[in-house]
């Protein structure tokens, strides 16, 4: 007979019978009883009365009875903390059991009894059991700890098991190895700040040593904790990559799914030109595909990880692209387009989730095949994912412009249909088209006109509307066909009613004879009659421009609009970069960041990937820079529209990835690079060789002793805390570039760390929110270092200062001029571009005075060439006060002589991409201009340093 007959009795007064058994003395009656309690206890019965003689039954042999018991406990010792240390001498007792199985089931028990008052009692055979000899008993000691750090986290640290924890890494188990991953990776993010998982190369190597031979969960705790890890170089990259390769065809899907993890996470550090690169790609195809074999719950999971990784794809295409590289390479799944097609069993949420990526996958090649199956799903009875594939139809037009007339063509078959919904799907992205391809098919709108009056729903009507608004002047009967609309404004939603406004006054701009009493119409309903204040306002607004100038009202309602992007609703770069991160966990099928769902800050620490490799990617080579424009020339750095549009499409508006502080750049770039050899690739200067006869600076006379002893002149090379020169703010965007949105700022050094200080005014008549920022690539990396923090609303007429953190560690591209930076914000209304110069003394670094002797040796060592000579007019300061004033900006004057009545000034700074600039500054005394010679391996920052050393001097 099953154990099932203890769930069944409805006996009364058990407790006191069971009781009886429980203290009997025949072993089976014994687990008889406690099998009955373990019974009542699942069914919700409160069986704690009887603690006490269940815990007598813990001195026993028999190892179900154990385990019962056990079981028992963990339960109740919450509830009973003065009876739980009844037991506390049996697990001493059990853990030195010779059945490794006791010891085991002991040592996890103890974990699950969560009480204060026993805990320390338990940290002695803790501590034997994590160097038992026995493995099963170290990888369940392992999890213990982890279970004892939630509890008491002191405890754990004070006795010394984090440093047990480590050592069983190295163990010699792949299970206790796995097991130790995942407890400290438990208390790693519960702990952020601590660094417990200090991984390196070699335990790197332990790990994939393990990998091959733990249980599928181990594996998946291993791939994990790689995930977490940065490897130093592209070479590395590569190696775990091939380790972790053959888990892509591992039978459990979670295995799967974390292998594709830590190979997306990598990936980005490969050069993007390797073979390998390629071959990684196509492995990772198969993999998923089958993924999609599995029950409907599975696939759905397998889809939205999918979703992801073509998105990500998507975008390193379009970074290609931007970047004008070719875009030959692979494409992840670009081939299997038919795993993706909708079965007739599938579950909604499946069928949804493949259409999705079918049109993420569409291109040129399959377009057709991609078509033919979209018309299909047309005509399924499932009305949601009709609608769905109608929309579909619309983004593939969007997207692949060679299938457009297709597309249009097989949108206007199903309006033949005349199926109420498939006909207002079908206009709300023939709209869409129309914005893509402006007059181009507008000789469907006849069509469209005639399936009028079967529109009922908010979305369609306003997609007719803004049809016949914009067309206005091709349509004949335009104005009937708005009044027809007009007729019933108050019961249209709100959607329908800012349309038709918008629509009439397009008209009655087009044909304003026929139209003034329409316009007059519609502008009383909006302002007088209508509660809505959006509504009122923009009729306020159109009312205004309209009676007060007419023209200005023609450039703002018939302005020419930009065209759509087909790929609006993908995930916002960062946001991305951080989902791939967290690849078949919550956050994937989520699709959103743990942060956003996980209650409190436990368990959450954002991530992200690490930054490309400097492969072709980030070194285009950059025309010659022209020779030094004019001090007094003022630069035109706006770009087209074009341009920016095209550079910043790839660039993410979420939370920016925070990257390491702000310390000396020489950490950074690595003695190796000290002057300034390792940005060939950005200034696209050869490696130089000394020339046997190089100029010297007059009266330098220093010994040449100890060349490279003082490299770094730790000792004198750290400037002063003072800041350095802070410009007044300029407005970068103006009101009326961006719908009020007015952006002022300037930028600041303070200790070694870069702020942008933006004063944010709204000057529109609504309230803004949700403020981005993201920065082009640029010459030396600026980025910034955390999220435009806006703590509040902007409401209307208000100000607000911000101080954003920056970072040298974002892309580097060379731009014309060389401080040029192109900058993207968005907030609630819409994303704005705008451009400005930034100082170059900013990035002037602290550690960037240089040893006497390393000078004159540099000094020689640049080529003559590259000296360029400059005139610093109309600044009456002596040496001292000039000398002081640089330094304050990290200009470090390292030698000064008086040679015939001239004060000479030798000085260095560093940029933090590692460039150094050599000086010689000479002073006459009662003239106000000072000779500038610069000397570096890239000339083309000398103009931009003597910019500096003229707003430092005269300001």
């Amino acid at each position: 007979m099953t154990d099932s007959k203890y769930f069944t009795t409805t006996k009364k007064g058990e407790i006191f019978e069971l009781k009886a058994e429980l203290n009997s003395d025949k072993k089976e009656k014994k687990k008889e009883a406690v099998k009955k309690v373990i019974a009542s206890m699942t069914v919700g019965k409160d069986v704690s009365a009887l603690f006490p003689d269940v815990v007598n039954c813990m001195q026993t042999d028999n190892l179900e009875l154990k385990k019962l018991v056990y079981l028992y406990l963990m339960n109740y010792a919450k509830s009973q903390p003065d009876m739980a240390i009844m037991a506390v001498n049996t697990f001493v007792k059990d853990c030195e059991d010779p059945n490794p199985l006791i010891r085991a089931l002991a040592v996890r028990t103890m974990g699950c009894i969560r009480v204060d008052k026993i805990t320390e009692y338990l940290c002695e055979p803790l501590r034997k059991c994590l160097k038992d000899e026995d493995p099963y008993v170290r990888k369940t000691a392992a999890v213990c700890v982890a279970k004892l750090h939630d509890i008491n986290a002191q405890l754990v640290e004070d006795q010394g098991f984090l440093d047990t924890l480590k050592d069983l890494i190295s163990d010699s188990n792949p299970m206790v190895v796995a097991n130790a991953v995942a407890a400290l990776s438990e208390i790693a993010e519960s702990h952020p700040s601590s660094n417990l998982l200090d991984l390196n190369p070699q335990s790197i190597n332990k790990l994939l040593t393990a990998l091959n031979e733990c249980t599928e969960w181990g594996q998946i705790f291993i791939l994990d904790c790689l995930a977490n890890y940065t490897p130093k170089d592209d070479r590395e990259a590569q190696s775990i990559c091939e380790r972790v390769t053959p888990r892509l065809s591992h039978a459990n899907s979670a295995v799967v799914l974390s292998a594709v993890k830590v190979l997306m996470k990598f990936m980005e550090m490969l050069s993007k030109d390797l073979d390998y690169y390629g071959t990684l790609l196509k492995k990772l195809a198969p993999p998923l595909v089958t993924l999609l074999s599995a029950e409907p719950e599975l696939q759905y999971v397998a889809l939205r990880n999918i979703n992801l990784i073509v998105q990500k794809r998507a975008y390193d295409s379009l970074f290609a692209l931007r970047a004008t590289l070719p875009t030959t390479r692979p494409e992840i799944l670009k081939h299997e387009m038919k795993v993706f097609f909708v079965k007739y069993n599938d579950p909604i949420y499946v069928k949804l989730e493949k259409l999705d990526i079918m049109i993420r996958l569409a291109s040129q090649a399959n377009i057709a095949q991609v078509l033919a199956e979209l018309k299909e799903y047309a005509t399924e009875v499932d009305v949601d994912f009709v609608r769905k594939a109608v929309r579909a139809i619309g983004r593939c037009a969007i997207k692949v412009e060679q299938s457009a007339e297709r597309c249009v063509s097989t949108l206007l078959d199903l309006i033949q249909t005349k199926v109420n919904y498939v006909v207002q799907e079908a206009i709300v992205v023939i709209k869409d088209i129309f914005r893509k391809y402006p007059n181009k098919y507008e000789s469907v709108i006849a069509t469209l006109c005639e399936n009028l009056d079967s529109l009922d729903e908010p979305e369609a009507r306003a997609a007719m509307i803004w049809i016949v608004g914009e067309y206005a002047e091709r349509i004949d009967n335009a104005d009937e066909l708005l009044e027809s609309f007009l007729e019933g404004f108050h019961d249209e939603s709100t959607q329908v009613q800012l349309q038709l406004l918008t629509a009439i006054v397009k008209l009655f701009l087009k044909k304003p004879t026929e139209t003034q009493e329409l316009v007059q119409q519609v502008l009383s309903l909006a302002t007088q009659d209508s509660d809505n204040p959006d509504l009122r306002d923009r009729g306020y607004i159109y009312w205004r421009l309209l009676s007060t100038d007419p023209v200005a009202a023609k450039e703002v309602v018939l302005a020419e609009k930009p065209l759509i992007s087909e790929e609006t609703d993908l995930i916002e770069p960062t946001l991305l970069d951080e989902l791939i991160c967290y690849i078949g966990t919550l956050a994937s099928v989520y699709h959103k960041p743990p942060s956003a769902f996980v209650e409190g800050g436990r368990g959450v620490v954002h991530k992200s990937l690490p930054p490309r490799t400097a492969s072709s990617e980030s070194t285009e080579s950059p025309e010659t820079a022209p020779a030094g424009a004019p001090p007094g020339e003022q630069l035109d750095v706006i770009p087209t529209q074009g341009d920016l549009l095209g550079d910043l499409l790839n660039l993410d508006l979420g939370p920016p990835v925070s990257g390491p502080p702000l310390a000396t750049s020489s950490v950074q770039m690595g003695a190796v690079d000290l002057l300034g050899s390792g940005l060939d690739s950005l200034i696209g200067t050869p490696n130089f060789v000394s020339p046997p006869a190089t100029a010297v600076p007059a009266n330098l006379g220093a010994p040449m002793g100890s060349g490279l002893s003082d490299l770094f002149d730790l000792a004198s090379g750290v400037g002063t805390l003072s800041g350095s020169y802070v410009a007044p703010k300029a407005v970068w965007l103006p009101a009326m570039k961006a719908k009020g949105l007015e952006i002022s700022g300037t930028f600041t050094r303070q200790v070694g760390s870069i702020s942008m200080d933006l004063q944010l005014t709204n000057k529109a008549l609504q309230v803004m929110t949700d403020f981005a920022i993201q920065f082009n690539r640029n010459s030396f990396g600026l980025a910034p270092a955390a999220p435009l923090q806006v703590h509040a609303p902007l409401s209307p007429n208000q100000t607000v200062e911000i101080s954003l953190p920056l970072n040298t560690v974002g892309s580097v591209m060379k731009m014309e001029p060389l401080n040029n930076l192109q900058v993207a914000v968005k907030n609630n209304i819409d994303v704005f571009y705008f451009s400005t110069l930034y100082p170059l003394h900013i990035l002037f670094v602290e550690d960037g005075k240089m040893d006497r002797q390393m000078f004159l040796a540099t000094w020689k060592d640049i080529p003559n060439e590259n000296e360029a000579q400059f005139q610093i007019r109309d600044c009456p300061l002596n040496a001292e006060a000039v000398s002081s004033r640089l330094q304050s900006s990290n200009i470090f004057t390292v030698a000064k002589r008086n040679v015939e009545g001239q004060d000479m000034l030798y000085q260095s700074l560093k940029l933090t991409n590692g460039i150094w600039v050599l000086a010689e500054l000479r002073i006459q005394p009662s003239n106000p201009s000072f000779m500038l010679s610069l000397k570096c391996r890239a000339p083309e920052v000398s103009q931009h340093v003597y910019q500096a050393y003229e707003t430092i001097l005269k300001n």
